[in-house]
């Protein structure tokens, strides 16, 4: 068995983690965030380096009580608060209240003279403050020729330059003195994460990745995040430019339609949406079809494989994520789903890409599709094929929950003898494996269904992990000459010679009186 896609470590432990190291690059995983920030308290250290500051060679500060606060210091000091973290009275919150996330913290800052502020950024681009919403440069209070450069707490430890940024403000003839500036951060400067991070209980896990299908974004929360749903939803539309809608599934994929039923948690509640995929636009009901982004590195891996006059076999078809990039590459496709919403959404996106003459679609089930159309496409097809011709045949079975049930479909599908054993179709079919060897089991669930063995004759590629100890994978394999055609019986091939009368035949004649 060739195997594909797969990055194996040797000195890693269980086959399991075998197949998930180096491939975890590409899930979109929800982990706990964790904060940059120091868990200095910068009042009480400012107020420390303003006792030692005459003792500590090459440390300039500058101590002039109160000079940009317009908060008393001691605000810092009581909460305790990390930098960027959001205020603590925030945890718990279902209903989101915006102005409840206001704080502020001390920040060091440089007094520049406002005709070489721009310089100045360029060449501490690194040491400059950089936050999600916050001016990097304000005024300063008391000079109106100057202005204050906002530095981040974290590039300059305990308020103190670096030789780097001393050398820097030296060359620009800038005094490296640096100041604190209270500055307060308001709902908009913080992170989604930081913000859930905020309200959830403590110690739970906080999710603020999803999927984005067009304007919607699409959740699986788990339980102990469901009392904060809506909270989470209306986070995630202010946080992402685009979203208007936040849907969460409330159940499992159905495995006739491959739909699942969801709630919508803010935003406005259309779910027909647009999406654009390796260049190709679809539209869909979201609501009703199937539609994952997560597979757009596997639709492109697959019409990759394909040449222009190969034929495609689309069994579960969904609206068209591998036909209709595969008719736009000139091949020949035949295209099915069962669910008929999900068929029409493929009728409008073949028109929408303009290939609705180059896809042939169905609205039946797989099998009878496999039975039906394939077989009799197969059957004319194969036979007019010769051995110089170059046109492959492709079956792509992307039902991952039931599409290895089908392919003892193939078993004697044809009749007679293959014409070019090139010319046998290629089947690239999907399944989910707990195993803890993924590509082991989708190969012997695979000969199971054919009732032949793969070995040597299939390659396994890794799809994604779906959830914990749970593999999407792909199997492609040559259906085999044996198992796809059914040859005559030699009965029937050889009909049987009239057979020789013997003597005992004519003894048991009635001769005519």
């Amino acid at each position: 068995m060739n195997f594909i896609g797969d990055r194996r470590d040797p000195t890693v432990g269980s086959r399991r983690t075998l197949w998930r190291f180096g491939y975890s690059a590409r899930l979109l995983k929800t982990n706990r965030f964790r904060t940059a920030a120091s868990n200095t308290s910068f009042p009480a250290v400012w107020m420390l380096l303003a006792q030692y500051s005459g003792r500590i060679p090459g440390l300039f500060v500058v101590v002039k009580k109160n000079r940009f606060f317009t908060m008393p210091e001691t605000v810092e000091d009581k909460a305790n608060l990390e930098l960027y973290s959001p205020h603590p009275e925030v945890r718990g919150m279902t209903l989101l209240d915006r102005e409840a996330f206001k704080r502020t913290v001390v920040v060091p800052v440089l007094k520049v003279k406002k005709e070489i502020v721009n310089t100045l950024l360029k060449s501490l681009k690194h040491t400059v403050l950089q936050r999600p919403g916050l001016k990097r440069v304000v005024e300063d209070p008391e000079d109106e020729d100057s202005r204050l450069v906002i530095l981040d707490p974290h590039k300059i430890p305990e308020f103190s330059l670096g030789e780097s940024e001393q050398e820097v403000l030296k060359q620009l003839n800038v005094r490296p003195e640096v100041s604190k500036y209270n500055l307060e951060l308001t709902y908009e400067n913080f992170k989604s994460e930081e913000i859930l991070r905020a309200v959830l209980p403590e110690g739970q896990e906080v999710t603020s990745g999803f999927s984005r299908v067009g304007h919607i974004a699409h959740l699986n929360l788990r339980d102990h995040q469901l009392p904060y749903r809506h909270l989470i939803g209306q986070v995630i539309i202010d946080k992402n430019p685009g979203i208007t809608c936040v849907v969460n599934k409330t159940s499992i994929i159905d495995s006739t339609y491959r739909n699942f039923q969801m709630e919508v948690l803010a935003g406005e509640s259309n779910l027909v949406t647009k999406v654009k995929e390796n260049n190709i636009a679809y539209e869909l009901d979201f609501s009703k079809v199937y539609w994952n982004p997560r597979l757009s590195t596997e639709h492109g891996r697959i019409v990759e494989l394909l040449k222009p006059g190969d034929v495609l076999f689309d069994v579960f078809a969904g609206i068209g994520p591998f036909a209709i990039p595969a008719a736009k590459k000139k091949c020949r496709v035949f295209a099915n789903d069962l669910n008929p919403e999900s068929y029409n959404w493929l009728l409008h996106n073949c028109k929408l890409n303009k290939v609705d003459n180059k896809i042939k679609a169905f609205n039946m089930d797989g099998r009878d599709f496999l039975l039906g159309p394939v077989r009799e496409e197969l059957s004319k097809e194969l036979q007019l094929l010769k051995e110089e011709q170059k046109t492959s045949f492709h079956i792509v079975m992307n039902l991952p929950a039931l599409a290895i049930e089908f392919l003892d479909v193939f078993r004697h599908l044809l009749a007679g003898e293959p014409c070019s054993t090139a010319g046998l179709p290629t089947v690239h079919c999907y399944g989910f494996s707990k195993h803890d060897d993924p590509a082991k089991d989708i190969q012997e669930r695979a000969e199971a269904s054919l009732g032949t063995s793969l070995d040597g004759r299939c390659s396994t590629y890794l799809v994604r992990n779906v959830a914990p100890n749970k593999e999407m994978l792909c199997i492609s394999f040559q259906i085999p000459a044996d198992v796809l055609y059914k040859r005559p019986c030699p009965d029937e091939a050889n009909p049987a010679s009239k057979r020789l009368r013997t003597s005992k035949d004519f003894s048991e004649e009635k001769l005519p009186s």
